[in-house]
């Protein structure tokens, strides 16, 4: 049993920033300015606010290389996840639209070839003899691949939004809005994000150049975009919310691709409903899944489907690949849990590790992250890769740039460390067996030098106590509206007492309350999964989201509890 969570309320904002929103309900104006966000011109998600195609370096070489080869083959190499499998099928598409005869896609198996473009990969494709070689969500760190081709004779172009190394790849153009002395204004494009720019630079040259609607074709698959984007967990700032926001209008109005349509349709989810969450926690999971346990290439076809009956062909495998991802990562947690709590709190390391010689690599990932939620600082979980290496995923908490921390150990520990890359808030890496020891010795070593003042108190961040008049169905309603919400830009967490009007047990682990505010209301329904345990009396406190929960075609609000504490 862990410890409940310090909750915390965020600093109130000053009265000028909630002014700046105008006649924007007080409310929401004062949860966008505790968001940072500086008036209503951060809430406008038409598409002529995104941040100029034009912006982006050498998205004008890319596109005029991508142009060159119109009428020769071009294979475009992906990644084994969500961002990847997105930006795989949206650069198929435009291309396809755009005309071009001869376009086709490989993804390396993240058991057979790991990740990104390495030489054994470039030999896959060059048996296509491809004109052009485009990355999609990596290539970055690609150099010994991109190395090949050029021996080869095939160009590569990169498009990437992981943080280079310190030598880039000898690729015949890289766009990427993270490469040192960029002046592009969002630097958190996901690479699906990146994929996007380059198609609509596409588009808008071919359109110049006669082919008429050719500059509207990238905007048809915005949903692809908000998926990838999404699924990333990439910050959302406003040049992403307006890609997501206007990747949610498209999916709304029915005007998604098939596969995602399905998806959503298969999980319980409704189409015409859909939120970023619907994407981060039923869709972008199924085709994850794929990527960890088999083929991520079941979810492109997914997502390349046009027809529907196709697209729910797909659909149905897919949630079944996840189900067995799900059984999987059960026991793989099960195990992670005993290990760190025998462990116990006090000595946890500054940065966790944790490995068994049976996990599955494909959910090392999925248990780093578990793993956080429950220490409360970074975790890093190895599988084995080979007879002697080991393949270890990252999850950081905020405030700790999780690729900085591994490059600091490569830097005091050359070769310790056989391959890393990554971002700030996740990143993959590859050690020798041997070393774990050492490594997990140094990584820690690390961590409390770099952050000493790193936050491990795992406290549940809210913002405030939420009126009793103000949980209704019509505010429920409009704060769902108000997204899109995520990393970055965090869905509005709430804490208050309420008095325990009823409750139950449903499902394996879940609480299902009836609830009445402290301070005057009408009692309403809530909902705290996988916490069930003693019976709650009298008031509790709890930390919750206000969402709107459908049963039946009717809605009703419902308190989503993130803590409950007896008072």
């Amino acid at each position: 049993m862990t410890s409940p969570r310090p909750v915390v309320t965020r600093p109130a904002p000053a009265a000028d920033a909630v002014a700046s929103f105008g006649d924007i309900d007080p409310l929401h104006a004062r949860l966008f300015a505790m968001r940072g966000l500086r008036g209503a011109a951060e809430l406008d998600y038409r598409l002529a606010r995104l941040a100029p195609v034009g912006a982006l370096e050498k998205i004008d070489a890319a596109a005029e290389l991508v142009i060159a080869n119109r009428d020769r083959r071009i294979v475009v190499v992906g990644d084994f996840d969500v961002d990847g499998a997105t930006s795989t099928a949206l650069t198929l598409r435009c291309l396809r639209e755009f005309g071009f005869g001869d376009v086709d896609y490989l993804v390396p198996n993240r058991f057979d070839y790991g990740y990104g473009l390495t030489p054994e990969i470039v030999d896959v494709a060059a048996a296509r003899s491809p004109a052009l070689l485009i990355t999609v969500d990596n290539g970055i760190s690609s150099n010994t691949g991109v190395a090949r081709a050029n021996e080869l004779g095939i160009p590569v172009l990169v498009t990437d939004h992981h943080l280079p190394g310190e030598e880039l790849p000898d690729a015949a153009v890289i766009v990427n809005p993270n490469l040192p002395g960029s002046a592009f204004p969002s630097r958190f494009l996901a690479g699906v994000g990146v994929a996007f720019y380059l198609m609509a630079r596409v588009g808008r040259m071919l359109e110049d150049r006669g082919m008429t609607g050719a500059s509207r074709v990238p905007a048809k698959y915005l949903d692809l975009v908000a998926l990838g984007t999404v699924a990333d967990v990439v910050p959302l700032d406003h040049n992403n919310r307006v890609l997501v926001h206007q990747g949610l209008l498209r999916i709304r109005a029915g005007r998604a691709v098939a596969g995602i349509r399905a998806i959503l349709r298969q999980s319980g989810r409704r189409v015409a409903r859909c939120v970023s969450a619907d994407l981060g926690f039923a869709v972008g999971p199924r085709i994850n899944a794929a990527g960890r346990l088999e083929d991520i290439s079941v979810g492109i076809e997914c997502l390349l489907a046009d027809d529907d009956d196709t697209a729910m062909h797909h659909a149905v495998s897919l949630d079944r690949i996840n189900s067995e991802r799900r059984d999987i990562e059960a026991t793989m947690r099960e195990q992670a849990f005993a290990y760190v709590d025998t462990l116990g709190s006090q000595r946890w390391p500054a940065c966790v590790c944790v490995y068994d010689a049976d996990w599955h690599q494909g959910v090392v990932g999925l248990i780093a992250a578990r793993v956080r939620e429950r220490c409360h600082r970074p975790v890093i979980a190895f599988a084995r890769e080979s007879r002697d290496t080991l393949k270890g995923s990252a999850r950081s908490i905020q405030g700790v740039h999780i690729r900085d921390l591994l490059e600091a150990v490569h830097a005091v520990r050359p070769g310790l460390i056989v391959k890393f890359g990554g971002h700030a808030m996740a990143a993959g890496l590859t050690i020798a067996e041997a070393d774990l020891e050492a490594f997990e010795g140094v990584v820690a070593e690390r961590m409390e030098r770099m952050y000493p003042d790193a936050d491990f108190s795992g406290a549940i961040v809210t913002d405030g106590p939420l009126p009793g008049e103000a949980i209704n169905l019509g505010f429920a309603r409009s704060l769902r509206d108000a997204g899109p919400w995520g990393a970055g830009f965090p869905e509005p967490v709430w804490c208050g007492d309420f008095s325990v009007v009823e409750q139950r047990v449903v499902g394996e682990n879940h609480l299902k309350l009836r609830v009445r505010p402290a301070s005057g209301g009408a009692a309403v329904d809530a909902i705290a999964f996988n916490q069930a345990g003693p019976a709650y009396r009298g008031n509790v406190r709890l930390a919750f989201r206000l969402d709107v929960n459908e049963y039946r075609g009717i809605e009703n609000p419902q308190l989503v509890v993130e803590q409950i504490a007896a008072l």
